[in-house]
């Protein structure tokens, strides 16, 4: 998962992901409002969230690619094990993000 400021910003990663096979799916989310700190002072701005559903063996390299194209400073990229899942779900998922 992680968070950028625009819209368009949220369609590139999203796409560019599935694209490159490093997600075999990004889901967007409307914009939320998020609150931190940061430098000092506690900020709020509008951020779009986008999910990537890929698997363990090719997290290592979305999370690498996240870090080169992503222009925050240090950008929101975390990452949630699943504990289980439909088994054509997550055979769709691994076919998917195959080079």
């Amino acid at each position: 998962m992680t968070t950028t400021d625009a819209a368009l910003k949220a369609q590139l990663l999203a796409r560019g992901a599935v694209d490159a096979r490093l997600a075999a799916c990004a889901q967007i989310s409307a914009p939320v409002t998020s609150v931190y700190r940061w430098e000092g002072k506690i900020e709020t701005s509008e951020e779009w969230r986008i999910v990537f559903k890929t698997t363990a063996e090719r997290y290592p390299l979305l999370q690498e690619w996240l870090q080169e194209v992503h222009d925050y400073d240090t950008p929101e990229i975390i990452a949630t094990p699943v504990a289980a899942g439909s088994a054509a779900y997550l055979d769709w998922v691994r076919r998917e993000t195959t080079p």
